[in-house]
């Protein structure tokens, strides 16, 4: 097998597992009891950005649709940990801010 065979293998197959690799981080953000805190919204609109220009990439320089969908899902994994993170923190802000101070 050529070696850009096995570079083209490698790179489908480690980009297609990562798709299962964003769900443990939407369960975190889900499940989170303090406003998703844990999640970094800078360092996942950086992802979301190296995501979407790679499906430009793929559909403007190499016309490869496979690789532009595969990088399209990443994004919308991308979109979907951003919005968990800020309605959780919107709602966690909310629950603080209309909490009555004590006496």
């Amino acid at each position: 097998m050529p070696l850009e065979e096995i570079t083209l293998a490698l790179f489908a197959a480690c980009n297609s597992v990562r798709v299962v690799a964003y769900l443990p981080q939407i369960h975190k953000a889900v499940t989170d009891k303090h406003g998703a805190s844990s999640i970094s919204l800078m360092t996942w609109s950086l992802f979301l950005v190296a995501h979407v220009s790679t499906v430009a990439y793929a559909l403007i320089n190499r016309s490869d649709w496979g690789m532009a969908a595969c990088f399209a899902i990443n994004a919308i994994c991308c979109v979907a940990i951003l919005a968990i993170a800020y309605w959780k923190r919107r709602r966690h802000t909310n629950g603080l801010t209309q909490r009555p101070v004590a006496a």
